[in-house]
């Protein structure tokens, strides 16, 4: 048996990375919550970058819209810069919604890297342009753009119902003739115009019609919400119907079967709730419209307003 063997250390031969890769990151407020997101994405990016012993990170790019920036996407445009130099071979990103801003955006700036030779990674959606024919990546992205534009907006309509459920809408102190908003937002009666309103409202149980209130509005030289001479019959008959004269305001009112939200006492009442509700029953009168058990049946006479 030999004695004195000499053992020398081999250490491994490790793989060339072989592919640069660039990781894009956007988020969509500077808010603390999407910074967070932000981190969150550049360093799981980083984690798969580094699994592959084939890969390179070359750069990470950020864009961080804000009041400030608007919509510029500078480090976006930086990363396709340098991937038509051919610094970078593989984009690596976390989503197609991080990606770009809307479907034809996306679309663009993926057919600019594809002419390129640009391999792009999407993945949330395990998504490779390398392994994806190119108008089956379009169908994709669009279905995936249509569907978070319809989620974005079921949320919308929700954020909506829950700040009207708990009072906390904004809507509820939305100005109309007749009103300002004060400091803090809520609602004040701006006399020069309340009057009016009370004037509109007197004239209508005086037995004027809409079109005699345009005229008399007209011939006293009072000027329409918008300063024009003459007044919309649209506008009158949409402020007889207008609860917040009375102090009330209804959110999401869209039909008798939907939910709707009252606000009563809401705001300073330009018009008595009495007087309010003898012009409903007036409105109800004067329509030519009578409706029974067997639906909607027309008067056989009109109802004859003063002029």
């Amino acid at each position: 048996m030999t004695k004195n063997k000499k053992i020398s250390y081999i250490p491994p031969n490790p793989p060339k990375r072989e592919k640069r890769v660039g990781i894009y990151c956007r988020v969509s407020t500077n808010s603390t919550e999407q910074l967070k997101s932000l981190t969150a994405q550049v360093s799981a990016l980083t984690r798969l970058t580094a699994a592959n012993p084939k890969w390179l990170l070359v750069d990470v790019y950020i864009d961080i819209a804000s009041s400030k920036t608007g919509s510029s996407r500078k480090e976006f445009s930086r990363m396709l810069q340098e991937c038509k130099s051919h610094d970078i071979e593989i984009v690596l990103t976390k989503s197609i919604s991080r990606f770009g801003r809307d479907t034809v955006e996306i679309l663009d700036a993926l057919n600019q890297l594809r002419l390129l030779g640009v391999r792009v990674i999407f993945e949330q959606e395990q998504l490779d342009t390398a392994d994806t024919d190119n108008d089956l990546m379009i169908s994709i992205i669009e279905s995936i753009a249509q569907a978070e534009n319809e989620s974005r907006s079921d949320n919308i309509k929700w954020g909506i119902k829950q700040r009207a459920a708990q009072g906390t809408s904004k809507l509820y102190n939305r100005k109309c003739y007749g009103y300002t908003n004060a400091d803090d937002g809520s609602l004040i009666i701006e006399e020069s115009e309340a009057k009016n309103v009370r004037l509109i409202f007197n004239l209508y149980l005086r037995g004027k019609s809409i079109i005699g209130i345009v005229s008399e509005l007209d011939r006293l030289g009072i000027k329409s919400p918008t300063g024009k001479a003459t007044w919309p019959k649209r506008t009158i008959d949409v402020m007889l119907s207008n609860e917040k004269y009375m102090g009330n305001v209804r959110l999401l009112d869209n039909g008798k079967h939907s939910a709707t939200y009252l606000s009563e006492d809401n705001n300073p009442a330009i018009i008595p709730k009495e007087t309010f509700q003898a012009v409903q029953l007036e409105k109800q009168h004067r329509s030519n419209v009578i409706k029974g058990e067997d639906g909607s049946q027309r008067k056989s006479t009109k109802y004859s307003s003063k002029s």
